[in-house]
């Protein structure tokens, strides 16, 4: 079976789209299917012999999706980057895979590194770095570290369902409020209402900020788009609790989906306006790789009726492709109805006052940084006899 969808550079031409018959949509999750990876050598397709009654195939499937959170002993914990889209250069995951199942998510493809399915095993199989904390202890240590603010969550949510537990997220901010570094995060969970405690003074000092990302008000639309993160008017309350303890939150529309979040454009902007965020940035439909297959599978799934008005709209917006990965492309697009997007934001920004104390990772300060005290040595005996014990530094 070949692809129903027109290939590209950075399009996944090795995974076959499924017929629409067999799309069905699955309670909590956001991928509809678990293609395969493109690094892949084998294919597999699911086939029914007819041996398993509906209700065992739904047990199956239920029991087969459930989470599972594994322990990962990561090597490093800083990642970096030059792109010129991004407006910081430093990064810090504490998870790989993301639960809450946003189906456009440009992190879908890194679980293909790991032979693993960028649809449903990328929300289901989450890894917990659990050396997170250590790690970055012993990144802020070096004397060749020089500060820069570090963004919290980027390629998937720090705050997702298992940091609860968890709490790697919390470990590292602790770290960066002891050492005066400064942190950007970015968010759909109400979650980070929980670390208020270490934000708040951190924002004082010039040392913190926060971007919740919100893409619709619809809550009919969020429970399939983004099943398990917080629901649209949850996040507006989680920017009024934020802003009220002096912490400046900035809001991410983003992706922009045309015909299907990009109506809401101006009243997204206005609601998050009255809970207080101070500025908006926006993105249009990104799909990279496998994430491609996965949306149009999911546009089939729920909006079969509009699925081909999205796509073709989605491709003038990309000289004809699915995607273009150019820098100062990728991230809002090109052509006439790039342009009208770009017109209509701007505008309600502007009417609406949002556009105010620039780049949240400009506003931080690095200059208070201080190195920790305590840092964790690596399989050597520390001063109590036992590796891995922590050690004035």
């Amino acid at each position: 079976m070949k692809a129903i969808f027109p290939q590209h550079d950075d399009s996944f031409a090795g995974q076959a789209m499924l017929p629409p018959q067999s799309l069905k949509a699955r309670k909590g999750r956001g991928a509809v299917s678990n293609l395969q990876g493109r690094y892949e050598v084998h294919g597999r397709e699911g086939f029914d012999d007819g041996w398993s009654a509906p209700d065992e195939e739904g047990e199956e499937a239920a029991s087969a999706w459930k989470t599972q959170v594994s322990d990962e002993q990561a090597r490093t914990i800083l990642s970096r980057n030059t792109s010129p889209d991004l407006p910081f250069g430093v990064s810090l995951n504490p998870y790989r895979g993301c639960e809450h199942g946003c189906i456009y998510c440009f992190a879908r493809p890194t679980h293909s590194y790991l032979g693993l399915s960028p649809g449903l095993d990328f929300e289901s199989r989450i890894f917990a770095k659990v050396n997170a904390p250590e790690l970055l202890r012993r990144e802020l240590a070096k004397p060749s570290y020089v500060a820069e603010p570090i963004a919290l969550g980027v390629n998937t949510d720090a705050y997702q369902p298992c940091e609860r537990e968890r709490q790697l997220t919390r470990r590292v901010l602790e770290v960066l409020h002891e050492c005066d570094h400064p942190v950007g995060l970015i968010t759909k969970s109400s979650l980070i209402e929980r670390d208020i405690d270490l934000l708040a003074p951190m924002a004082a000092r010039h040392l913190a900020s926060v971007a919740i990302t919100l893409t619709t008000l619809d809550p009919a639309i969020s429970r399939t788009l983004e099943p398990r993160a917080a629901a649209p008017a949850r996040r507006l309350r989680t920017i009024r609790s934020l802003t009220d303890a002096g912490i400046p939150v900035g809001v991410s529309i983003a992706p922009i989906i045309p015909f299907v979040t990009e109506p809401e454009i101006e009243q997204l902007l206005e609601a998050v306006r009255d809970a207080g965020a101070i500025n908006a940035h926006y993105v249009v439909l990104r799909l990279p790789w496998e994430v491609n297959p996965l949306f149009q599978q999911w546009l089939e799934a729920h909006f079969p009726e509009r699925s081909q008005r999205v796509m073709n709209r989605v491709r003038e917006m990309r000289g004809g492709k699915d995607y273009d990965s150019s820098f100062g492309a990728r991230m809002h697009g090109e052509g006439v109805w790039a342009d009208l997007i770009r017109q209509r934001f701007e505008k309600a920004v502007h009417r609406l006052g949002l556009h105010g104390k620039g780049g949240r990772f400009r506003q931080l300060d690095s200059t208070q940084f201080r190195r920790p005290l305590v840092v964790p040595t690596m399989g050597v005996k520390g001063k109590g006899g036992n590796a891995g014990q922590l050690d004035l530094f």
